[in-house]
């Protein structure tokens, strides 16, 4: 009697393992979605402009997988639940970020625009000024080259607004190297100018001089 109580108890501990062993399984279908969740988040953009969220995300992701080695499924099963729901946020985070990102590149854009339009007002009123000819022929250059990367700029700004803004140096350094060249040529020709007035005046002043002296010549005669 105390052999088959025994072995029925065994019998019990054996089913009830098999049971929890059955409802235990890989977590395959939170996975799947967790990382639909990630490859969603990564289209939106979100290793540029939701940065911090989306690390967060894969460092839960990295947990589960983890867990999901070591077979431990409930554990592995609730942090790819919680994996997804922070890379939706990642997601969400990336649009409103790019939409922000695209503003800040298009006020830069914007600057740049007024700043070569107004060297070019400077470029038209120094024209003459610039004689020497391989000046002319950079001025030439670096304004095709100006508008070539503008427009490029613009149109990458849409799809892609943080890339947009890699290389905008190249067009500031365009705008100031120009801005340089117009305001020594303005000092060269207000240095002109002051000489020219300078020569003027001291001619006046040799012609009152001799003016002076043959006056009192004749009152002497």
């Amino acid at each position: 009697m105390a052999h088959f109580k025994q072995s029925l108890s065994l019998m019990i501990i054996l089913a009830l393992t098999l049971i929890f062993v059955g409802c235990t399984k890989p977590p395959e279908a939170e996975r799947s979605a967790a990382k639909a969740a990630m490859d969603a988040a990564l289209a939106s953009g979100a290793d540029k402009y939701a940065t911090s969220i989306l690390d967060a995300a894969k460092k839960i992701w990295g947990v589960a997988e983890v867990e999901m080695r070591d077979k431990k499924y409930e554990e592995a099963r609730q942090n790819y639940v919680t994996a997804k729901v922070v890379f939706d946020i990642a997601a969400g985070n990336a649009q409103e970020g790019k939409k922000i990102a695209a503003a800040e590149a298009n006020a830069i854009i914007t600057g740049l625009e007024e700043d070569w339009k107004n060297l070019n007002i400077t470029a038209r009123n120094h024209e003459k000024m610039m004689k020497d000819e391989q000046m002319k022929n950079e001025w030439v250059a670096d304004t095709r080259a100006f508008t070539e990367g503008l427009k490029a700029h613009k149109d990458k700004i849409v799809d892609d607004p943080v890339s947009a803004m890699t290389n905008v140096s190249e067009l500031k350094y365009i705008i100031e190297k120009w801005d340089i060249a117009f305001k020594k040529l303005a000092a060269a020709q207000s240095e002109q100018k002051t000489i020219k007035k300078k020569s003027k005046i001291t001619k006046k002043k040799q012609k009152a001089v001799e003016k002076k002296i043959k006056t009192m010549t004749k009152k002497k005669k």
